[in-house]
């Protein structure tokens, strides 16, 4: 069993043959399709208000896209110091903004803080000798698992508007932190002031279909250019909306978050007790951090366990991912297997 990513499954049942049924037919291109247009209102409906919704293939586009429309090239975008944004975009949030600069903010285990924003801004008084504060970027899930709060957003978003700044969510595992905190997608977004939304599908049992949600009016029309001089504007538009139709139909995409988190945690339950195996960080939704000796690491993987890791001398980290068609029995022997590891 594969724990190292929500990357490394294949597509979800509903969805493959979602893309198959839309390979019938002709379609008109460039998102003037049916199905897009039922896409972009079942999304409007799921977030409760009239935004402007804009589908594409990838995560890295839908956020660097997203941030293009909020920050000037002479802009700052303030993040955690392990956004991905910062870490695993290979500079495109600094490409598709024409040079913004990114302003990394301190781990509170795994987020940034609402305090340490506004101490950031307090000094920050229009100097044309620094860059302009422009966007505050939250990741849900962030990269250590951990989920934000509703009242954690709200905190954010409210010092961020304070100081002219507009608020973007990578939400890549947005679906699992809705899960997580049993609440509707709206309340953990737009009604908690976050103006760019986006919205992943991809990690949770999509092929390729990522969608960026504008709350906020007046940044629509930017966008469109925006996404078709960025070359992210598909001619067959019809096989991103498919998935996305699927993935919403029938509340599919909770049902999948659901079930990965509910993965996570038979993992986190069943590792927390043995010695050996220190867990790292409260696993709030699907993902896992833990510490463990190099010899597990090396036997587990030896049992066809695999898991991204981060080498120490006689400890390492390792990093387990659950996803929607994760098999609960495959967390078990898991479980069993590093216990006997540990007693070994």
């Amino acid at each position: 069993m594969n724990f190292s990513s929500d990357n490394v499954t294949g597509v979800c049942p509903e969805i493959a043959a979602a893309i198959h049924a839309a390979n019938e037919g002709p379609a008109m291109p460039y998102g003037a399709d049916d199905t897009t247009a039922k896409v972009e209102a079942s999304i409007k409906e799921l977030f409760q208000c009239e935004a402007d919704v804009f589908l594409l293939a990838t995560g890295t586009a839908a956020n660097v896209l997203a941030l293009s429309v909020l920050c000037p090239p002479y802009g700052s975008i303030y993040c955690h110091q392990e956004a991905h944004i910062e870490i695993d975009e290979c500079g495109g949030p600094e490409f598709y903004t024409g040079g913004a600069k990114l302003v990394l903010l301190p781990d509170r285990t795994g987020k940034i803080s609402a305090d340490d924003l506004n101490e950031a801004l307090k000094n920050q008084h229009g100097d044309v000798h620094h860059v302009k504060p422009a966007v505050v970027s939250l990741t849900q899930i962030g990269e250590t698992g951990a989920v934000y709060s509703i009242d954690e957003i709200k905190a954010i978003t409210t010092v961020a508007h304070k100081h002219h700044l507009k608020v973007h969510m990578d939400g890549a595992r947005f679906a699992n932190a809705v899960a997580a905190l049993g609440c509707s997608a709206a309340e953990t977004s737009c009604k908690a002031g976050v103006d760019i939304l986006s919205f992943g599908a991809s990690k949770n049992g999509a092929f390729a279909a990522e969608a960026v949600v504008i709350f906020t009016p007046g940044l629509a029309e930017d966008f469109a250019y925006r996404r078709k001089r960025g070359g992210h504007l598909f001619s067959k538009m019809r096989f991103l909306a498919a998935q996305f139709e699927a993935y919403l139909k029938d509340d599919l995409w909770l049902k999948t978050a659901r079930h990965a988190n509910n993965c996570m945690e038979t993992l986190a339950l069943g590792l927390t007790d043995i010695k050996d195996i220190e867990l790292l960080f409260p696993p709030d939704a699907n993902m896992l951090f833990a510490r463990l000796p190099n010899h597990m690491i090396i036997d587990l993987r030896a049992k066809g366990y695999g898991f991204y890791d981060w080498p120490g001398e006689e400890r390492s980290t390792i990093r387990l991912v659950t996803a929607f068609n994760t098999k609960k029995e495959d967390c078990d022997a898991f479980v069993s297997e590093a216990r006997k590891l540990s007693n070994a």
